[in-house]
């Protein structure tokens, strides 16, 4: 069992969300700093950028990108990753809003009906790429669809839940997504997947900062400033060892989230309109506040769907993405910190990283 969640939700989630970063993410940042830069000259380099970024956002592009990613992390032969590229685009463009969740679903079907085939004949050439796509598209006419608009669905109750009661799910949906960027599997497949955008993208925004500025000051100790950069850059995954041995270190990070995730949506109103899966990144590679930054000046298709327009932000707008995406964390972490070791909760050595 453990072999089966490790192959299909750990790896298969963690190569989506690479797919997702090298075309979706990479493309929206490449474009709307070209759209930026062009509001101050109308210059062809500036132009080539937005070019640029429109071809990596492609619905089909994107599709090849994380149904590929999902094959490499799976380890599957090589003609089944090359065909993969034809599933993934087929399946996203059909999933609609939810295509992130079909690609997964399909792709990993599809992977494995390849996998099965792959060197079993002298015309392997033919049979593996045949198996794969064929496969793959049937599963893409009968189910994509279906599977689509359920993650749509789930998506937008988030949001509209988030919208009615921010204060609640501001709370429920910063503890879950930062709990599961720490844990390993990817919570900006997640995201992605299900659509967060909007003030629940916010939220799931705090959580992820959360986990990862709270344990980079959390275990600072121990860490001292490696351990900021490759926590409070990098990822809170690497505590996971640590939370194993003594789960205590834990609820420093997940009690910061539960007051950041409201404060982004009740008092600031912090709004993650970029890619969706910027909401599951948190402070990694300072993605989850570019994708805010980006989302301010061009919303993305999901974010315009639920309402989003786009905005010149107010000194408000970045002291609220400061607060709850770095000082707020650090704060509140050391104080918990400080509260844990006293009572004996936490000792000298529980964060260290190895």
């Amino acid at each position: 069992m453990n072999k089966y969640v490790k192959r299909y939700l750990v790896d298969a989630l963690s190569g989506m969300a690479q797919g997702l970063f090298a075309s979706l993410l990479t493309g929206t940042i490449i474009r709307t700093l070209g759209a930026q830069l062009l509001r101050l000259s109308d210059n062809a380099v500036f132009r080539f950028f937005v070019t640029a970024g429109d071809f990596a956002c492609n619905p089909n592009v994107v599709g090849a990108a994380m149904a590929v990613g999902i094959g490499f992390a799976m380890g599957v032969p090589a003609l089944v990753l090359f065909s993969l590229a034809a599933v993934g685009a087929a399946a996203n463009v059909t999933g609609g809003a939810g295509g992130p969740l079909a690609v997964l679903v399909i792709a990993v079907i599809a992977a494995e009906a390849g996998c099965a085939v792959s060197k079993k004949t002298k015309v392997d050439i033919l049979v593996t790429p045949c198996v794969t796509i064929l496969s793959g598209m049937l599963l893409t006419v009968l189910a994509a669809k279906y599977i689509g608009v359920a993650a749509a669905s789930v998506g937008q109750f988030v949001i509209w839940a988030t919208k009615l009661h921010p204060f609640m799910m501001g709370i429920l949906v910063s503890a879950v997504v930062g709990m599961a960027l720490t844990l390993p599997i990817s919570s900006a497949a997640i995201c992605a997947a299900f659509g967060l955008t909007g003030l629940a993208g916010g939220a799931a925004l705090a959580g992820c900062c959360a986990q990862m500025v709270g344990f980079a000051v959390l275990g600072f100790r121990e860490n001292r400033w490696g351990g900021v950069v490759s926590q409070g850059i990098g990822t809170s995954m690497l505590q996971m060892p640590n939370i194993v041995r003594n789960p205590r270190i834990w609820i420093p990070p997940i009690l910061a989230s539960m007051i950041t995730g409201p404060v982004a949506t009740c008092l600031f109103k912090l709004e993650m309109n970029g890619a969706a899966v910027s909401s599951g990144m948190g402070t990694c590679g300072l993605v989850g506040q570019i994708g805010v930054i980006t989302g301010w000046f061009e919303p993305s298709e999901a974010a315009l769907a639920h309402g989003a327009a786009a905005m010149v932000p107010d000194a408000m707008s970045w002291l609220g993405l400061i607060l709850v995406s770095f000082v707020l964390p650090a704060i509140l972490c050391w104080i918990f910190g400080l509260w844990f070791r006293k009572m004996g909760w936490i000792r000298e050595g529980d964060l260290k990283l190895d």
